[in-house]
């Protein structure tokens, strides 16, 4: 390692979120600045700089000097410090101010504002309310260095540091150093091993219970992420003894303060949640219960209230709609131009007189036909039917083959950012008489709660949606859940319509859905074909075959950018999303010039995704863009989503990434019309048969699967969404 030291004169780039930082620095004694990269929080210009690290080399930007820790060195002569505090970095202090509190104090100026701020109120002009605004300002100003520091020295990683001083600010090292735990329970991505590091170091035994207890705390936001609503009692305390090193018999004291304190949830077998007993007893019956199911007490919370609205929902009277069947036949037929079979008018006669109805079937069996013709027939009926979705690319869909304005569940909510909550409740509900929610099967277990709640008591609900998709991103199988329960009307279609028989994307996927393994090389070979499985063994020929398809054999008939997706399971490896984006983006964007951050270059017409919701520009996680300009001299991308366009400044671009090539997850709730599939052995962790029948029925017009034939046979034998821990379906049945 090698320890330069200098004035920082320029700040070139900051990420907000991770501190990742691109900056100049000139060194005593060298004529040119010297380029420093790496996490420096909380650094401004003009600061002096200790860095440790070593030199490396770009191929675009030359010698680097890349930095693992560093420290501020603040100045120590009195024309330093007089030209420090006058710089203006300190909120509240002019340079007038600077030299009287400099004149005064001399070379102790910098610690007595650090230490004794109490001092300042003797210097003219500094009452208590300016002293505090100082302090508060210094506080600020150095509570990132300070926090930085204190994580290196633990030797946890800085990147954490950002999302640390977002949720506490300047409390921020109190909090570390009194209480690292209380880090990983309320900022899931650092983890119980690193609040651990800091925790340990700090002299916390490892059988100490606030640290026993966050370890449970970490195991069930980690099973959380893994899509379950609870943990079973004894599989709980196995991981959480593996994660500690100490004995899975140790956790049950903190299981059971957990439980009084109301941050967990334990719902013995006989379904009963929590011991009433005091504390030993109650311990004694956690023991002695080995069906237990340990919840994070707001998803305990969701569920028993999802279940609980259901329940109160169906108790109320059904609708009597005056309607007849001729005149809900004229009225389609009308407003849409559709002749409804026999079949389609039986179930619309039947969901008319739900007060919950659930619409679910494969591709080709009339789903959306379904749904625009009970707006129809509710249009005529004079009710106030809501459209929604619960991504903003599926909004868009439903709107487009409805005709219908369809909004996002989020936004229809009254979701608000910044406290986490919902404008919407069962104390301030919606105004409409049905909600049509469409791929419910995307609505977790936390936004199902929301949606329920939200129901006012005398509309009715309609979820439409395909089971047998990919589940929610978020915890929970609520619609199978529901479904299963058989306490909702369930209207299963299976019938497939003749167009959609002759789709070989349509046949093949109900045979997928219906266990039975499609013959994906026959009947392709002697004309053209909607559907093609291209074998190839090797990860490298995957990607070099998407890339041929991709740049030479299907812009012939889907020449835009939007109409081709290459879809594939993972992110990492060589047919993941982050080297297949950076490899079609080389083979379709010869633009030149573009902006760089966390690793990519967006360029002009560059295919982009949005990552996060962002209400202030009103662009959703998942939503698919194309960079409508790049101004690097200002700093800033322009994205056209849809004739709408966005504009993003240096500092927002960690909020967007290539999209060439997304995830499956991703690809949910959206149709192209051609799709690629990357599916390789190396893609084996996430190999599942819902995985490969929801790529397949993404593809309008075109599926092609490029990989391995064992690979399709482990997705296709690998039928594991049961296992997903959900208490849903058993609070329903319950009376």
């Amino acid at each position: 390692m090698i320890t330069i030291k200098g004035v920082l004169t320029r700040l070139t780039f900051q990420n907000p979120d991770n501190h990742y930082t691109v900056c100049k620095i000139q060194v005593p004694g060298i004529h040119e600045s010297i380029t420093v990269v790496g996490h420096l929080a909380g650094v401004v210009q003009g600061e002096g700089l200790s860095l440790t690290g070593r030199w490396i080399s770009h191929p675009k930007y030359g010698d680097q000097f890349e930095a693992a820790t560093y420290q501020v060195t603040l100045p120590a002569t009195i024309s330093g410090i007089r030209k420090y505090l006058g710089s203006g970095m300190i909120s509240g202090i002019s340079k007038g101010l600077a030299n009287r509190i400099v004149d005064t104090f001399k070379e102790e100026t910098l610690e007595i504002i650090e230490n004794e701020p109490a001092r300042l109120e003797t210097i003219h002009g500094i009452g208590s309310t300016k002293r505090d605004l100082i302090e508060k300002a210094w506080n600020k100003h150095h509570s990132v260095r300070r926090v930085m520091q204190f994580l290196l020295e633990h030797q946890v990683g800085v990147t954490h540091a950002g999302d640390i001083l977002k949720t506490y600010g300047a409390d921020a090292l109190n909090v570390l150093k009194t209480d690292p735990y209380l880090v990983a329970k309320d900022i899931p991505g650092i983890g119980f091993q690193a609040a651990d590091a800091i925790a340990r170091g700090i002299g916390i035994e490892r059988d100490d219970e606030k640290r026993l207890a966050a370890c449970l705390i970490c195991q069930l936001l980690l099973d959380e992420q893994e899509g379950h609503v609870y943990a079973r009692k004894q599989e709980l305390f196995a991981a959480c003894s593996r994660m500690s090193g100490v004995g899975p018999d140790l956790f049950d004291p903190p299981l059971v303060k957990l439980a009084r304190l109301g941050d967990v949830v334990v719902e013995m077998s006989n379904g009963k949640a929590d011991p009433d007993e005091g504390e030993d007893q109650g311990q004694q019956a956690i023991k002695e219960n080995f069906g237990t199911k340990v919840y994070l007490a707001r998803l305990f919370r969701a569920e028993a209230q999802i279940a609980s609205r259901i329940k109160a929902l169906l108790t109320l009277k059904t609708p009597d709609y005056k309607i007849s069947e001729d005149q809900i036949v004229e009225e389609v037929l009308t407003s849409l131009a559709i002749q409804l079979s026999r079949e389609q008018l039986d179930v619309v006669t039947q969901v008319l007189q739900q007060k919950i109805a659930i619409i679910t079937g494969g591709p080709g069996t009339g789903k959306t036909t379904l749904v625009r013709a009970l707006c129809a027939v509710f249009r005529r009926l004079h009710l106030t039917v809501v459209l929604s979705a619960p991504t903003g690319r599926a909004a868009r869909r439903l709107s487009e083959v409805t005709g219908k304005k369809a909004f996002t569940l989020h936004k229809l909510l009254g979701f608000d950012h910044e406290s986490q909550s919902f404008d919407r409740n069962i104390t301030n509900p919606l105004d409409l008489d049905v909600f049509v929610v469409d791929e419910a099967s995307m609505v977790d277990t936390l936004l199902m709660y929301h949606l329920v709640a939200a129901m006012p008591a005398m509309a009715c609900l309609i979820l439409v949606g395909d089971t047998f998709q990919l589940p929610s991103v978020g915890p929970g199988n609520v619609l199978s859940d529901i479904i299963s329960s058989e306490r909702v009307r369930i209207f299963s279609l299976t019938k497939i319509f003749r167009q959609a028989k002759e789709s070989p994307i349509v046949m093949h996927a109900h045979s997928i859905r219906n266990g039975q393994m499609p013959d994906f090389k026959a009947a392709t070979q002697d004309k053209l074909s909607e559907f093609y499985f291209i074998e190839t063994q090797s990860p490298q020929r995957v990607v070099e075959t998407i890339l041929e398809l991709c740049s030479k054999r299907i812009p012939a008939a889907f020449p835009h950018i939007d109409e081709i997706q290459v879809l594939t399971p993972m992110h990492r490896g060589e047919a993941g999303t982050i080297n297949l984006n950076q490899q079609l983006q080389a083979v379709l964007n010869d633009a030149k010039d573009g902006i760089e951050s966390r690793g990519f270059t967006f360029k002009l017409g560059d295919k982009v995704m949005h990552l996060k919701n962002n209400y202030e520009k009103e662009v959703f996680n998942g939503d698919i863009g194309v960079v409508h300009e790049v101004s690097r001299s200002e700093g800033r991308l322009l994205v056209d989503y849809d004739g709408r366009i966005v504009a993003y400044e240096l500092l927002e671009l960690d909020e967007l990434t290539l999209a060439y090539t997304i995830s499956v997850h991703k690809s949910q709730g959206s149709e192209y019309s051609a799709v690629i599939i990357a599916l390789t052995c190396a893609h084996f962790p996430l190999l599942q048969r819902n995985l490969l029948y929801t790529a397949m029925t993404r593809g309008k017009r075109l599926v092609i699967i490029v990989g391995a034939s064992r690979a399709l046979e482990i997705a296709f034998q690998n039928n594991k969404t049961a296992l997903r821990l959900s208490g849903l379906r058993e609070k329903l049945v319950a009376p």
